[in-house]
């Protein structure tokens, strides 16, 4: 699971700076607006039509992988694996409960109160006894 993390992590990384490099290198829609009072030239790597097709299907190709990839690890970051084989798997922890006393007059039975986790003094010795 780790290799896919990091195999996806590299191709949103690849496709962020493929994505950023397109559109730097295209121009934008009043980029030819000069040309027409004779400033700057009108020629690009592709010829005049086909560079605009190809770098925005190229732009939209990696920008709709650079997404996936988000949504993969936004996947990655939200679900975990149940673990199992834990030390305390199966131990059940019961607090002590102390015995319901009588029954007031009422003829409702009272709250069973929580047993004491500190152990009870012992009773005071009678003089003359050594304590144990």
């Amino acid at each position: 699971m780790e290799i896919l993390h990091k195999l996806v992590y590299g191709f949103m990384l690849l496709s962020a700076l493929g994505v950023v490099g397109l559109v730097l290198l295209q121009h934008g829609k009043g980029a030819d607006m000069g040309t027409g009072f004779g400033a700057g030239s009108s020629g690009s790597l592709f010829g005049a039509t086909g560079s605009a097709n190809f770098l925005s299907r190229t732009t939209a190709i990696l920008a709709t992988v650079f997404f996936l990839c988000t949504l993969a690890l936004a996947h990655f970051a939200t679900v975990r694996p149940k673990v199992s084989g834990g030390v305390m798997e199966g131990v059940s922890i019961k607090a002590p409960v102390a015995p319901v006393p009588a029954t007031p007059a009422s003829g409702v039975p009272a709250e069973p109160a929580p047993a004491a986790l500190v152990p009870a003094p012992a009773a005071p010795a009678k003089p003359g006894e050594v304590p144990k």
